[in-house]
């Protein structure tokens, strides 16, 4: 079964009662996260199980055994990959030739793409989902955190919700945080509603974009290689965390790979980018950016930055203590490429 987020949650019962194998990619790593989250909680309470793609890679043979392990309880269990690109596909197709349904296996590729070696294993199976999320629309983005804010009993206007949506770099994981935060400080609860106002969020949520992320983006991005000391200082003075940085650069990248998508071989970036403005998919205050960055980051281009972000982020988790270096000298290399 193949889905992608327009036809995911109506297909997501089905899929629970049907499939054993969830595979989850393309350039929105927060939509398929959200997705597998999602299917996690609808198969219900179970021992979760993490394992990542390079632990996979090394011992192919362990995600079958996990899949067909008891726990010491004898609890359900639900067994969780972080795979990036095609690493646990050894392990997969391992996993398919055990003769044993075991447990179910819920697996988030972050640089794959529904034309994955494992998406190849899977997609014609009855008993495997194959879920592809692309960079949404700040549209859908903002309908979507004002549908979770209502059910948090938060009220929240369109404009509330587009400065959420903005200020997240279009994460709904960064999003959902920034709500619960919200519903905490009016003290909010589906039994009893609260108004949230642009002065509460100003109180409690990091969601000014001057005061946010989205300058240091644009510089690198933009090849603007000078601001970006300053830039940096600017993230050291406000306690900005560089793995959140890194992640709304990935959104960003993303983005751009659905407008360069969109694009096709048309040669008026400008002219393309004011009809997206038109259609409401870019925001009018991002077009200016998103038309030089494109400019700059298409095809091949385009593809060794959203894999030099993903390398860049697993460092960042990897080392925390030397993680402000590899942060400087990432976005610096980013930068110069972008300046060429």
């Amino acid at each position: 079964m193949k889905v992608t987020q327009k036809n995911f949650s109506a297909s997501a019962a089905r899929a629970v009662n049907d499939c054993r194998i969830f595979y989850f990619c393309g350039p929105d790593e927060s939509g398929a996260s959200d997705a597998a989250a999602k299917i996690a909680g609808m198969l219900g309470e179970a021992e979760k199980v993490d394992l990542s793609g390079a632990e996979l890679k090394r011992d192919p043979v362990r995600l079958a055994d996990e899949a067909r392990s008891v726990s010491l309880f004898g609890d359900r269990r639900i067994i969780h990959v972080r795979a990036t690109g095609d690493d646990a596909h050894d392990a997969v197709e391992t996993l398919l030739q055990s003769p044993v349904d075991g447990w179910p296996v819920l697996i988030v590729a972050s640089s794959a793409t529904d034309k994955s070696r494992i998406a190849k294993l899977l997609e014609n199976r009855a008993d495997a989902l194959v879920g592809m999320f692309h960079p949404p629309d700040l549209k859908s983005v903002a309908s979507a955190i004002r549908s979770s804010a209502d059910a948090m009993g938060v009220r929240m206007t369109d404009e509330l919700s587009e400065r959420v949506a903005r200020a997240t770099a279009l994460d709904t994981r960064m999003a959902r945080s920034e709500l619960e935060k919200i519903a905490l400080y009016l003290d909010a609860s589906p039994q009893a509603p609260r108004t949230a106002t642009a002065a509460d969020l100003d109180e409690v949520c990091a969601v000014s974009e001057d005061d946010g992320m989205m300058p240091l983006v644009n510089a690198v991005l933009g090849g603007e290689v000078r601001r970006i000391p300053a830039e940096l200082s600017r993230m050291r003075e406000q306690g900005m965390n560089p793995v959140g940085l890194v992640l709304a650069l990935e959104r960003r990248a993303g983005q751009l790979v659905q407008l360069a998508g969109r694009l096709g071989e048309r040669g008026d970036v400008n002219a393309f980018m004011q009809q997206e403005s038109d259609a409401r998919r870019v925001f009018f205050r991002d077009r200016a950016d998103l038309t030089q960055q494109l400019k700059r980051w298409r095809g091949p281009r385009l593809v060794r930055l959203c894999q030099r972000l993903v390398q860049l982020h697993r460092v960042l988790i990897a080392d925390n203590r030397n993680g402000e270096l590899a942060l400087a000298q990432g976005l610096a290399e980013i930068a110069r490429a972008a300046a060429r």
